[in-house]
């Protein structure tokens, strides 16, 4: 397990404040285990009182009888689990609590009679949060909160709420077919500030652990680093990776093994794939932001704007150091350029025909790819229009490599290295790495740049070889062969669509 010591400390301070707050990430992104390290650390000095609102369906908020039953009927069982005193459980099982106030006043005899502090959590509450009886009792509870700092009520210590949507913004819970609720009443709540991404450091501890017990050898920190430069510390992603190395790749506890561990991920079927495509199809505003931040690393982030909220909420997107939006991380970056590469379908068949030519011995034939491309693009797409060739061109490369390199290598974009007018692509297959940069076209001292960047970050790669592509709009271009150059000590092959 990762040690997550430093992120509990700072919600034991929220804890001990009395703090109420909400826990609003995407989906596996450790939001329960996060809420049963707080049932852990602090049930010796309160009464944590866990719940989840998953499956409990509709019926119980078509009314206010049907919610605070079901309310009290999930408190007693989680009481009952617990083993406390019977006579608590009575203030829960009184068959007179039957409306709000009544659960209110059932409430406030409950904290002022039990010995501990209360802390009342909620996992998966925007399941139901989008419905009014919902609204009415997190009003209830703000009321009491309010009431509490006056000294007027007893109430529960803490609230947490946890789920993907904050209930402090529920119009962002894009429902096209359901009425949407602009107005929340839970504005107590405090800001949750905990970074829930594993770092470096926290990934290392999980792995030393690990290494306690199997003795691998693994360089530790290198490897947590790795998985941290795939992931960005995505705690599904993280535990996806290290499962895969561990059971599905003998143990292959290397920069190799951390490649082929993402590979395989980008390659599998999950529920929070699944919702990373399905949110393109269901919006399409959001489809074509996503797609703008992928082909454009200059896409600024702006709070207020919901749809790049909606893309923060589900992690997807985060602004970077500049407050430039990115995708949150290289696997996710890759399975979204595969969903639209797939959907694009474009006129790449050649290249799946092609197949064998690009591949002896096992090993990947990257000068020939880079020259297919430039004649394919030449034949194919020489009477496009120039604006869809500068918005498509990353995409074309893509849908061209892709059904070359399924199924034994892979492919990422460097986020370093992102600009506006460039991407790096690095390329693994059979064992060997890489380096496409691809750009557009701003005059020979931008082209001349373009070479020393990529030598430069050849050099930090440790390769001798790397491959330059370049989209030339300007009406004197000339087509000319794909050819190798000596630059600056390194080989640069260079083709100019």
């Amino acid at each position: 397990m990762v040690d997550t010591s430093a992120k509990m400390e700072l919600i034991g301070k929220m804890i001990e404040r009395g703090d109420y707050f909400t826990i609003n990430r995407a989906r596996q992104f450790g939001k329960t285990t996060l809420l049963n390290g707080i049932r852990q650390k602090f049930s010796d000095r309160y009464l944590v009182i866990d719940m989840s609102f998953e499956g409990i369906g509709g019926t119980p908020f078509e009314s206010q009888s049907g919610f605070v039953s079901t309310f009290c009927a999930l408190v007693v069982k989680y009481l009952e689990f617990l083993k406390i005193d019977g006579k608590y459980l009575s203030f829960w099982k009184d068959s007179e609590i039957q409306t709000i106030n009544d659960l209110s006043s059932t409430i406030s005899e409950f904290c002022k009679n039990y010995p501990l502090p209360v802390i009342l959590m909620i996992d998966e509450v925007d399941k139901s949060s989008d419905n009014q009886m919902f609204l009415d009792f997190i009003g209830m509870l703000r009321n009491k909160y309010l009431d509490r700092d006056k000294g007027n009520d007893a109430t529960f210590h803490n609230v947490v709420l946890a789920g993907v949507y904050d209930v402090k913004n529920l119009k962002l819970k894009l429902r096209p077919n359901d009425e949407k609720k602009f107005n929340s009443p839970w504005n107590i709540a405090a800001d949750f500030n905990v970074e829930m991404e594993f770092n470096p450091q926290e990934i290392s501890t999980m792995l030393s652990d690990y290494e306690n017990d199997i003795h691998t050898g693994m360089d530790i920190m290198a490897i947590s680093n790795e998985i941290y430069r795939f992931t960005s510390g995505y705690p599904f992603l993280v535990s996806k990776v290290c499962k895969l190395i561990d059971e599905d790749l003998d143990k292959m506890w290397t920069i190799e093994g951390v490649r082929k561990a993402v590979n395989r991920t980008v390659k599998s079927e999950s529920t929070l794939f699944d919702d990373l495509t399905k949110n393109l199809e269901l919006y399409p505003d959001y489809k074509r932001f996503i797609y703008s931040v992928l082909m454009n690393s200059d896409v600024v982030y702006e709070q207020n704007n919901p749809i790049m909220r909606l893309g923060k909420i589900f992690s997807i997107i985060k602004p970077d150091e500049e407050g430039k939006v990115m995708i949150h991380n290289l696997i996710f970056e890759q399975v979204l350029y595969n969903y639209f590469i797939a959907e694009e379908a474009i006129r790449n068949s050649s290249a799946r025909s092609y197949r064998s030519n690009f591949i002896e011995n096992g090993k990947l034939l990257m000068d020939q790819i880079v020259s297919r491309f430039q004649f394919f693009m030449h034949e194919e797409y020489r009477t496009e229009d120039e604006r869809f060739i500068e918005r498509q061109g990353r995409l074309l490369f893509l849908s061209f490599l892709k059904p070359i390199i399924n199924g034994s290598g892979f492919y990422y974009v460097e986020p370093q290295t992102r600009e506006n007018s460039r991407m790096d692509l690095v390329v693994t297959y059979g064992g060997e790495e890489f380096v496409i940069k691809l750009k557009i076209w701003h005059g020979q001292k931008y082209e001349t740049e373009g070479k020393i960047q990529l030598s430069e970050y050849l050099n930090v790669r440790g390769l001798d070889k790397g491959y330059l592509v370049t989209f030339d709009f300007s009406k004197n271009k000339i087509m000319c062969p794909a050819c190798w150059v000596d630059f600056n000590g390194k080989q640069i092959f260079e083709a100019i669509i």
